[in-house]
């Protein structure tokens, strides 16, 4: 079986290295990574862009076109969210609570390279997973349910909503916000379009793009806005400071080890995106680490752990979407989309079918990121140059790039109009000192949670018992009560210490007896 995996893949890379496979492979990572830098483009404005043009390619160099755009992207939105802490692309949204705090410590190169080297291994992992265990984990993946999809989900918003520095309180109090911004819009099981407000252009919901571009983006720029100095002024431009030392990366390992995990294991479950395996990715961070209280000053492990899970969900998303014809997340559609119209019908057979375009998508993972590697060490130089840029020039020009960025997802002005909305807000919740991440996890799990609880009832008949009837979800609910036991724990801990300190203490006269 190993011995049959290993010649199949030799035979991909014959066909990834078939000369325009390879040129197509190099388009798409380039055009990938050069908008996944812009504010608001990511993967899937380029992808939506450039799927027409898979109407008059070949199959193969078509997909991989489209899967280079797809994980050159992921790499691009990166770059933005730790310079510039803009998240082009929802997931670096977390990326930005640590990769950019590096930055203003004159640490953004180091960043950038723990990012290379956590997305090169983990996509690494991703494919060698894809190679010899895609039957393992599609199996693993029927057996996830609406119960255990709940479950699952829930856990993620109980440890997300503690994940932010400060007062835990503060992190639920704004995933409860995030959680009533998602369920705005039409009720998927009744059709029903709720707390709209009366507003049309809200009956499909709130943007994910809009909200974290305001959230990140536009706060901080309104935060910032008096700021007269450019970001990185004295930032070194050197192509070693891109290198991390033997200390940061025996930091960065073993999250990058857990984010890979992480990654892989929310990939091969169908309708799960990328935004939700970053969120528990660093939540998981800050939950083992010895000093959860620094993470968001600027902390490795906050850069390592979401992006090594980013990019081992981009390779095993496409297990389902390939094996199954279960797209992941949207992206993951269009190009399921691009295979339809191609005449190719994903499922079982399309190993069988047309091997030349699974395994040789497989290889072009491989070439696509070293391919990223190369283009991006002599770019180093231009992305941390954006940083000298004088602030009164930087923040009108990205503004404006946000703006075109949010207005091409859906061509809506209202979307703009979001965007500065919420920016709005991010900026006063940042000055009262609460952490505006947990708004975008509530939000991105919100409406799954939701969906699943529902739909686990309708199955049980409205039964609540099925939670904990079922193994996997009853190892997920006692995670989730356990969790909550803690913070109980902790909290009562703290109270009991900071009454104790508020006590007067009595002084003791020498000679005096106990």
């Amino acid at each position: 079986m190993i011995q049959q995996s290993l010649l199949d893949l030799w035979y991909g890379f014959g066909v990834a290295f078939q000369w325009h496979n390879l040129l197509w492979s190099f388009f798409g990572v380039l055009v990938g990574n050069l908008i996944g830098v812009l504010p608001g483009m990511g993967a899937l404005s380029a992808i939506s862009i450039l799927l027409p043009l898979t109407y008059v390619m070949q199959p193969v160099p078509a997909i991989l076109m489209l899967a280079g755009i797809f994980y050159g992207s992921q790499y691009g939105g990166a770059i933005g969210a730790i310079l510039l802490n803009l998240p082009s692309h929802p997931p670096h949204a977390v990326t930005c609570l640590d990769g950019y705090p590096m930055t203003k410590m004159g640490k953004g190169g180091t960043a950038l390279g723990i990012t290379m080297i956590s997305s090169f291994f983990a996509a690494s992992v991703g494919i060698i997973v894809m190679i010899f265990a895609s039957p393992l984990l599609v199996e693993v993946a029927f057996k996830f349910g609406p119960t255990e999809i709940f479950s699952i989900m829930l856990l993620g918003l109980l440890a997300g909503a503690t994940m932010s520095r400060g007062s835990p309180l503060k992190g639920v109090a704004m995933t409860l916000f995030g959680l009533m911004c998602g369920v705005v819009g039409t009720d998927v099981n009744t059709g029903t379009i709720r707390f709209s407000f009366g507003l049309i252009d809200v009956s499909d919901g709130l943007e994910l793009v809009a909200i974290s571009m305001g959230l990140f983006g536009v706060a901080d720029f309104l935060m910032s806005v008096n700021r007269m100095t450019a970001i990185g002024g004295g930032m070194k431009l050197r192509l070693r400071d891109m290198r991390p030392s033997r200390a940061e990366m025996k930091e960065a390992f073993f999250p990058m080890v857990r984010g890979t995990l992480v990654g892989t294991l929310f990939g091969a479950m169908p309708g799960t995106g990328p935004t939700i395996t970053t969120f528990i990715a660093y939540a998981l961070e800050r939950k083992v680490s010895k000093t959860p209280e620094k993470f968001g000053t600027g902390m490795i492990a906050g850069v390592a752990a979401p992006e090594a899970s980013s990019h081992s969900k981009t390779q095993v998303d496409f297990i389902p979407t390939m094996s199954l014809g279960i797209p992941g997340d949207a992206v993951m559609a269009l190009i399921l989309g691009a295979l339809l119209i191609q005449g190719i019908q994903p499922g079982p057979q399309l190993i069988t079918e047309h091997p030349d375009m699974f395994w040789g998508l497989i290889a072009s993972f491989w070439v696509g990121n070293v391919l990223l590697i190369i283009l991006n060490v002599p770019l180093i130089g231009v992305w941390v140059k954006l940083l000298r840029v004088p602030y009164r020039f930087l923040f009108p020009s990205a503004l404006f790039f946000i703006a075109v960025g949010v207005y091409s997802t859906q061509n809506s002005l209202f979307q703009i109009w979001e965007v500065l909305a919420f920016g709005i807000i991010g900026a006063v919740l940042m000055t009262l000192n609460f952490s505006v991440a947990p708004i975008l996890l509530g939000f991105v799990l919100g409406p799954m949670v939701e969906e699943n609880f529902r739909r686990a009832l309708l199955l049980s008949r409205g039964s609540m018992t099925v939670f904990v009837e079922r193994p996997i979800s009853a190892c997920f609910i006692a995670a989730s009560a356990l969790l909550i036991l803690v913070q109980l724990w902790s909290f009562a801990r703290k109270g009991k210490t900071k009454t104790s300190n508020l006590l007067p203490q009595v002084p003791k006269v020498e000679g005096q007896q106990e």
